[in-house]
């Protein structure tokens, strides 16, 4: 089975984050077999060719030293603070088109897997115009709520999106609810995975999360991209409306358009002794962030975009750590928390709320010990390797067969969504 995997970038080395989830997908499933090649975008005029035997054809859409429109940042945050990026995606479909075209001519592909189909989508007509038969459309969410609040121009590209493919595909619950809101189609349902740390049982996370030792500060970690809809400016006031009745300090890891803005905030609070912005950092340093935490925060809201956390991978991380995880109830976030089951989620926009469930986490540890053991049940048996890639290949054999997605679930009506909020 040859597939033509569509992704808007794919990692440049190694160590390289962006999208780190797919290429380990990939590396698993070619190791057993199945052919895989990537489509994706060259970086500053090149980049690499291959990774872990994987190949990969990256083309080139601009001069070289304006293709930065992928990897650094997503497409839309660039494009939205230059004007010259705002119109490069013209060259970028075009030149991506002509690409996936002769790619499926020369190489004679069974599949095309476009993942984020609104532009990708474009990449699998032509492939399928070039000779691939079946093309399968994977939605992260993030693309669909860009076109019901921002892009409804594009309602009807993004319906042809849906109804065009051989096989939808959702990575959450909630984002399956968006596709069919499109258009009434089978939506599949498969979610990332997440690596398991040595000790692979729930005892021993929760082991982990032992006591934290007197005189030891509550540490809450947050990782990710530091943009709107992550909410970290509410887990920044949560730290200081505790700071009277906790010893409680903030570990934040990533960077992003918000950092100078968040730095500020907690300048203007009095609190930069007790906020700690790390950037991005190596693998080991994220470890060692995962497992001294006292807990996890991801306090996600709705941006001025609409757009919210399509399923949440790093609160499956601080799962498998044994880390207690606060959340809101938003995008796919629910898919892994269960509200005093797995983790707490509070009201989004609510940095009291949040402050509260810290609190709770930080002197109950009977709550504590309840939540780690259950979370990283739930995260090993629902999103570990085995469980995950087991549904990838149902699905790759489900295609090839010429079947639907299976839609076990009735996904029919949208939930209503907090309106977009900015302080």
């Amino acid at each position: 089975m040859r597939i033509l995997v569509v992704s808007t970038a794919f990692p440049r080395t190694r160590d390289d984050p962006t999208v780190k989830w797919l290429a380990e997908t990939l590396r698993r499933l070619a190791a057993e077999g199945y052919e895989i090649e990537v489509l994706t975008s060259a970086y500053r005029g090149g980049g690499n060719t291959s990774l872990d035997g994987i190949p990969i054809h990256r083309f080139r859409y601009f001069f070289a030293r304006w293709e930065r429109l992928t990897h650094e940042e997503s497409a839309p945050d660039r494009m939205r603070r230059s004007p010259f990026y705002a119109v490069l995606p013209i060259f970028y479909l075009a030149c991506g088109a002509v690409a996936a075209w002769r790619l499926a001519r020369r190489r004679h592909y069974d599949i095309v897997h476009v993942h984020w189909p609104v532009p990708h989508a474009v990449f699998g007509w032509a492939a399928r115009a070039g000779g691939t038969r079946r093309m399968i459309a994977q939605f992260y969410s993030i693309e669909l709520r860009w076109v019901r609040h921002s892009l409804p121009f594009l309602r009807g590209f993004l319906r042809r999106a849906v109804t065009s493919a051989n096989y939808v595909v959702a990575i959450s619950t909630s984002t399956a609810r968006e596709v069919q809101a499109v258009a009434p189609v089978p939506v599949d349902i498969i979610p990332y995975a997440v690596d398991l740390p040595d000790d692979t049982t729930a005892g021993g996370a929760s082991a982990r999360r032992s006591a934290r030792e007197p005189g030891q500060p509550f540490t809450v970690l947050s990782v990710g991209r530091l943009v709107e809809r992550k909410g970290v400016l509410y887990l920044i006031d949560a730290i200081a409306a505790m700071r009277d009745t906790l010893d409680a300090r903030a570990v934040i890891i990533g960077d992003g358009p918000e950092r100078a803005a968040l730095e500020a905030q907690a300048d203007a609070a009095g609190i930069s002794d007790r906020i700690e912005f790390r950037g991005w950092v190596s693998p080991d340093e994220l470890h060692e962030a995962y497992a001294s935490a006292s807990a996890f925060a991801l306090p996600a809201v709705i941006d001025h975009r609409g757009d919210t956390e399509g399923l949440g991978m790093v609160l499956l991380e601080a799962m498998t750590y044994g880390v207690p995880v606060v959340s809101t109830p938003m995008g796919g976030i629910p898919d892994i928390v269960q509200h005093d089951r797995t983790g707490l989620l509070v009201p989004p926009n609510d940095a009291s709320a949040l402050a509260a469930a810290l609190i709770a986490l930080a002197t109950d540890g009977a709550l504590v010990e309840r939540l780690t053991i259950a979370a990283h049940t739930s995260a090993r048996e629902s999103f570990g390797w085995p469980g995950v890639l087991a549904k990838w290949r149902a699905m790759y054999a489900r295609v090839m067969a010429g079947l639907p997605a299976p839609d076990a679930r009735s996904l029919t009506e949208l939930p209503p969504s907090a309106p977009p909020h900015r302080r």
